[in-house]
């Protein structure tokens, strides 16, 4: 990822749209200082559905794990085919 960008508040209410622009163009986020403490991070909303879906995958694969350890039946290679496509398809 590199050296993040970090900028004050003032520069987000200055100049947001330049912002925006710069986050959508490289995909890097941008973290808000307030006071000299981070308190927000600006992201493209491609890359935010990124990590929600990456989010939602763990959390899957987590319970998932969970229902096998409790002895619950897992799902077939199919089953997980066809929900995979729809994760998929929702973000296409």
């Amino acid at each position: 990822m590199g050296v993040p960008r970090i900028v004050p508040i003032s520069d987000l209410r200055a100049d947001a749209a330049s912002l925006v622009k710069e986050t959508r163009e490289t995909r890097r986020p941008v973290f808000i200082t307030q006071r000299g403490r981070a308190t927000a991070v600006l992201l493209s909303i491609e890359e935010y559905e990124k990590d929600i879906d990456r989010v939602e995958m763990l959390e899957a694969l987590d319970s998932g794990q969970e229902d096998i350890a409790s002895g619950m039946r897992g799902y077939t290679l199919e089953e997980v085919n066809e929900r995979l496509k729809a994760v998929i398809a929702r973000h296409e």
